[in-house]
């Protein structure tokens, strides 16, 4: 049986708190616990001058962890500077990829320790947009703890680099006939319509989602499925 992982982006100090309220009472009336990317130092202008302050934010976070939320580390100030799309090209822009391992090891180590005054450790990450490289990966060897990364496109969780890649393949809940899928959501811009399709997925199917502990972490190098899938995947885009 397939199993589902839901993923939630761009968590911060500037975000729409009215639809991530929305989305923390669906998820808890159907006892989902989500994976969270928390952005230490938000310095993305289409958020902050979207979106009022939340001075209440890192009380919010701890919240969603002693729920049993699980939270990653999502980039750094969440700006791009590059139009690389590195080893996941999922799009063409990025905070990290092309970037250099210095520049990308004071990045790490800077969010780390934001998220550190507030409590929290984590040992996940994903890059904003998706997009990371080889560099990214050595950075966090160096600079933190984190050997779990969400993001890539397989059936499964796969080992690769010294790090545990669990999928994400798809930006909205529907049955996809993966062993494990990430379905990735961004509450800010969730419409009516978004969040009502997603109740009607969860309240269907609401038994076949896990939280990142829950998931068996194995050695598992690519498959050639895996491969195919990758490959379909990027030929598609």
């Amino acid at each position: 049986m397939s199993k589902y992982l839901l993923r939630l982006d761009d968590a911060s100090d500037y975000m729409d708190v009215e639809k991530w309220q929305r989305m923390e009472n669906l998820l808890d009336k159907y006892g989902i616990k989500p994976l969270v990317g928390i952005i230490p130092d938000n310095k993305d202008a289409s958020l902050i001058y979207n979106y009022k302050q939340d001075l209440t934010f890192w009380t919010k976070v701890l919240s969603w962890k002693n729920k049993g939320w699980e939270l990653a580390l999502h980039g750094c100030y969440h700006k791009y500077t590059t139009k690389e799309g590195g080893i996941n090209p999922v799009n063409k822009r990025s905070e990290f990829a092309g970037v250099s391992l210095d520049e990308q090891r004071k990045m790490i180590r800077h969010g780390i320790d934001i998220l550190k005054q507030y409590g929290i450790v984590t040992n996940v990450f994903f890059a904003p947009s998706h997009t990371f490289d080889k560099n990214t990966l050595i950075a966090l060897k160096e600079e933190s703890n984190i050997r779990i990364i969400s993001d890539t496109i397989a059936n499964d969780v796969y080992f690769e680099n010294d790090f545990y890649f669990i999928p994400e393949q798809s930006g909205r809940v529907r049955n996809l006939p993966f062993k494990l899928c990430t379905f990735c959501y961004h509450p800010n811009t969730m419409s009516d319509k978004d969040f009502e399709n997603l109740e009607i997925f969860l309240k269907k199917y609401y038994f076949k989602f896990v939280a990142v502990k829950e998931i068996e972490l194995k050695k598992r190098s690519k498959s050639l499925f895996d491969k195919l899938l990758h490959f379909m995947y990027f030929v598609k885009r």
